[in-house]
């Protein structure tokens, strides 16, 4: 196949009036758009054709464009990012979905020995512009393999960029900009998120991929939080507004690469910081992000940074998501356990 616009000159949709959008109907959008665009463009993997996809994400896409841009694949996440490989480096632009966190680790091996390594193997001859799309993250009730939090796995990967988004705004926005990428990306979309809705005009344009953004100003503390914790973090921040207490939440959006400048401003600013996520403590993503603002920010930081995250042990069953989930409650009593004379 070859491009019928290229990435500067992409084809974009009428401008439509305002209307509420689901991140689902956000992430949908973003395909339609980019296929309609590039026609070296495909979609595959399980289920996303007729059905849709589990949560719907590629509803309608074959009905469109056809089984050869969009198909179901074997149940094989190894071959489905295996193939990808092949076709990227033959000029295609596969997006691919893993429908669930856990069922990539199959593709492992693909990812860390192929996918992220072929630039660096070839000595930048060779790109892989892949865009992996895994559903992640809790909230849902899901059962055993649903309900992982996996992103410690990738942006310990050097040769991946790894996003999140949290809203649907950023979700077309950064869908469209990965898949633009001429490297692989691993696009994480937090299933707890898919029905949260936005007014949008599409096509819409957010800030880039690999920033930061400051969704609340605050003063006291900065709370640092992806995916699906950035609205636990507004949360919390509502909650100790009550108690004078100002929290600056900054949605880091780009786990991979790190956006240190948006994040070391918020940080310089209010002298100490926190970060939330799901996943496990242990090894958990929030040890990178706690070393490398403690790092480039000791001398400005009134206290060490915090971590609040899922506890550590394997996800559990429905019945006790509520309990290993963190919560606004659990970032306020962690925040209570700084002393906090320099606010006295």
């Amino acid at each position: 196949m070859t491009a019928t616009t290229t990435p500067t000159e992409r084809a974009q949709p009428a401008t439509s009036a305002p209307a509420p959008l689901t991140m689902a109907g956000a992430l949908n959008a973003a395909l339609r758009d980019a296929m309609e665009a590039d026609d070296r463009v495909v979609v595959y993997g399980e289920d996303v054709g007729p059905l849709g996809g589990v949560f719907r994400v590629t509803d309608g896409l074959q009905a469109r464009f056809g089984d050869q841009r969009i198909w179901d694949s074997p149940l094989a996440e190894s071959g489905i990012v295996g193939t990808a490989v092949g076709m990227a480096m033959y000029g295609m632009r596969p997006v691919v979905e893993m429908q669930f966190d856990a069922f990539s680790y199959p593709a492992f091996e693909q990812m860390v020995s192929h996918v992220a390594k072929m630039r660096n193997r070839t000595k930048g001859r060779v790109s892989l512009p892949i865009v992996v799309r895994i559903p992640c993250a809790g909230a849902i009730g899901g059962v055993e393999h649903h309900s992982d939090s996996s992103e410690a796995y990738w942006t310990a990967t050097p040769g991946l960029t790894v996003v999140m988004p949290s809203n649907p705004a950023d979700a077309y926005s950064m869908l469209r900009e990965a898949i633009e990428c001429d490297d692989p990306v691993v696009f994480m979309e937090p299933k707890s998120r898919y029905w949260s809705k936005a007014e949008l005009t599409l096509p819409v344009t957010t800030a880039p991929m690999d920033r930061a953004v400051v969704v609340r100003e605050g003063t006291d503390v900065t709370l640092l939080a992806y995916g699906p914790t950035v609205r636990t973090a507004l949360e919390a921040a509502d909650a100790a507004a009550s108690e004078d207490l100002s929290i600056e939440v900054v949605d880091l959006r780009s786990l991979s690469p790190f956006d240190d400048e948006t994040v070391g401003a918020s940080v310089r600013k209010t002298s100490r910081a926190a970060v939330i996520h799901e996943a496990a403590q242990f090894g958990g993503y929030g040890a990178e992000v706690a070393a490398r603002v403690t790092e480039r920010n000791f001398f400005h930081l009134a206290a060490p940074v915090l971590r609040i995250t899922g506890f550590d042990i394997p996800y559990p069953s429905p019945k006790l998501e509520e309990q290993y989930l963190p919560t606004a409650d659990r970032v306020l009593a962690a925040l209570d356990t700084w002393e906090w004379e320099d606010r006295a």
